[in-house]
């Protein structure tokens, strides 16, 4: 799941939305680090960010994935971000492992400067954000999930992030609403080694976002040099794809 949660004003609700779609991961945007719980019900809190109350959060089910490093990234700054927010950090990634399989996956949760900035800009943000990823995460399986801010005019965004090696998907219905008649996509999801099954547009909550809820295929199966297979002493078997909600 990833949510923008304005400023965190929704972050009170995030409880009772985590107890209704019992998610394995979640990704935050516009949380104050200082003030992110360590734990929302069966989630626990991998990172987060604290530069700027427009800050990014990992959580993650311990019970099916192990947290390893995380990382916080910059990226290029638009007019917007050197005169108000000279220290925020919009991509925040996290490398998980899966308790059962073994197999790697790398996370993210991204925040795209708003629309005050153009839309080169925000290509050129999303275009860093990947390079970041792929560096970090190599064939891993990679999800980054959040505001793209870009809701109109996509034919280049999705030819770059193809180019990149990724996909884009959009969820079922719009998340953010200018009136009860306007209405586009701000907030999606680039990814590779994943089979998207499903992306669905939850109800409005406290936010002026709604969350997306997630539910994807690994494709790639853990191999020998995963860290979870260095430090396991026990066989890894194979297992069938399994479906999982983010």
């Amino acid at each position: 799941m990833s949510y923008n949660l304005r400023r965190h004003a929704a972050t009170a609700e995030l409880l009772e939305l985590v107890a209704r779609h019992p998610v394995d991961a979640l990704t935050l945007q516009e949380g104050d680090g200082v003030r992110m719980p360590e734990e929302i019900g069966d989630l626990k809190l991998a990172s987060a960010t604290y530069k700027s109350e427009l800050g990014l959060a990992i959580y993650y089910r311990p019970e099916r994935f192990t947290a390893l490093d995380s990382h916080a990234f910059s990226l290029q700054r638009a007019l917007h971000d050197r005169v108000l927010l000279p220290g925020i950090e919009r991509l925040l990634t996290t490398r998980l492992v899966d308790v059962n399989t073994g197999q790697d996956l790398q996370l993210a949760s991204f925040h795209a400067s708003p629309l005050s900035a153009t839309n080169l800009m925000r290509r050129r943000q999303i275009a860093g954000a990947l390079k970041h990823l792929s560096e970090l995460s190599g064939d891993v399986p990679t999800l980054m999930a959040g505001d793209f801010n870009y809701p109109l005019l996509r034919n280049k965004l999705i030819k770059q992030v193809e180019d990149a090696g990724y996909s884009l998907s959009l969820s079922d219905g719009p998340t953010y609403f200018y009136t009860k008649s306007i209405a586009y996509h701000f907030d999606f999801l680039t990814s590779k080694g994943l089979d998207i099954q499903l992306v669905e547009t939850l109800p409005q909550g406290l936010s002026d976002h709604r969350p997306i809820l997630v539910t994807t295929e690994i494709l790639k199966r853990a191999g020998l040099d995963s860290p979870a297979a260095r430090h396991s002493g026990d066989d890894q078997s194979p297992h069938d794809p399994v479906l999982d909600e983010v």
